[in-house]
């Protein structure tokens, strides 16, 4: 249970500062650079992000520079892509035009930092879920701020396989191999899921017409992006990104599980979904339809139990000391009453 905190003093040391430093000027061609501030940000649940305030003498980045490194924690998740895999996709969407930090640096040597990390610039804002469903000084561009991210989603969409630089990322197998991985998973697991059980099978019964594959997010949701005031600045945590069906990320902005304090506002907990639609038709060219909607809506309450469960293995199997982490596995019982819900609102399951 210690594995943690001596992950982030290590990454705190004198030692690591001056190792950090040393990679940065030589990343950028500085003569030198000092390390003004490095501190653990809030957020970031399965990854480490540290903010750098950092001078640099000469050099691309001359001058102070404030800067995130994304680093893995001490345990993670299966379905995550490595830091050195994010950065390629940041990389890639940032070069679509995406709203994204720009990409600068990665490094695969785990002697500078405790293993592999990325070095991006940081963007202002911030990504609180409860904050932004709540403040009521933004309820007059909320709707506009969902349309922006539709729009943001058909751009990320604009990048399809085969892509220069992710030849890792596995060809899209389509919903039904990761649905047998989900019960794989379950199979395993030490507490019967009947609910979860149920909405896989539902899922397999109902499979829609499969669309040509894109660049999916996987994690696009109100908390993954920035707002500055009613300014959207950026998405963040590409860590689940993969090659899928468009609709996918559709149906996880529009889960319950990721309206925070507005179940009402079915868009992310920040608007209507027609707002949010209206965005991503224009920007894409595509006429969303509403039971393709509904088939990933239910995949992503089972996908997102899945990984509640994940996470709270990281404490109760892997060790790792966070109570925020541990108790994620109360949101799988959210997850499977919103199941009951979609599936069954009538009492007369379809």
């Amino acid at each position: 249970m210690a594995a943690t905190a001596s992950l982030r003093s290590d990454r705190e040391s004198p030692e690591a500062r001056r190792r950090l430093a040393a990679f940065l000027a030589a990343a950028s061609g500085a003569r030198a650079v000092e390390i003004v501030g490095l501190a653990l940000l809030e957020g970031g649940a399965i990854q480490q992000n540290w903010g750098i305030e950092a001078d640099f003498a000469g050099g691309a980045l001359a001058g102070v520079q404030l800067l995130v490194l994304r680093a893995d924690a001490a345990t993670g998740v299966p379905s995550s892509l490595s830091r050195l895999e994010e950065f390629a996709v940041l990389q890639s969407v940032f070069a679509a035009g995406v709203a994204v930090a720009e990409p600068l640096f990665s490094c695969a040597d785990p002697d500078v930092f405790g293993g592999p990390f990325f070095v991006m610039r940081r963007l202002p804002g911030h990504a609180f879920g409860r904050i932004i469903t709540r403040d009521p000084a933004l309820d007059a561009a909320l709707s506009e701020i969902a349309a922006q991210l539709g729009h943001e989603l058909a751009c990320i969409q604009t990048i399809f396989p085969p892509h220069r630089g992710l030849e890792f990322l596995p060809a899209d197998s389509g919903p039904l191999a990761r649905i047998v991985e989900f019960r794989t998973y379950l199979d395993r697991h030490p507490t019967p899921r009947p609910v979860l059980e149920w909405g896989m099978r539902w899922l397999e019964t109902h499979l829609p017409e499969p669309l040509s594959s894109v660049l999916c997010h996987r994690d696009f949701r109100t908390g993954n992006y920035l707002l500055d005031g009613a300014r959207l600045t950026g998405i963040l945590d590409w860590e689940f990104a993969g090659w899928g069906d468009p609709d996918e990320d559709i149906g996880w902005f529009c889960c319950k599980g990721w309206r925070f304090a507005r179940l009402d506002r079915e868009a992310g907990g920040i608007a209507a979904r027609d707002d949010f639609y209206r965005g991503y038709e224009t920007g894409s060219g595509r006429r969303l339809d509403p039971d393709r909607i509904r088939f990933w809506e239910v995949f992503a309450n089972v996908r997102w139990a899945i990984i509640a469960l994940q996470q709270s293995d990281r404490v109760l199997i892997g060790g790792e000391r966070s109570l925020s982490t541990a108790i994620t596995a109360r949101r799988a019982t959210e997850c499977e009453f919103e199941l009951l819900l979609l599936l069954d609102p009538d009492g007369n399951p379809s």
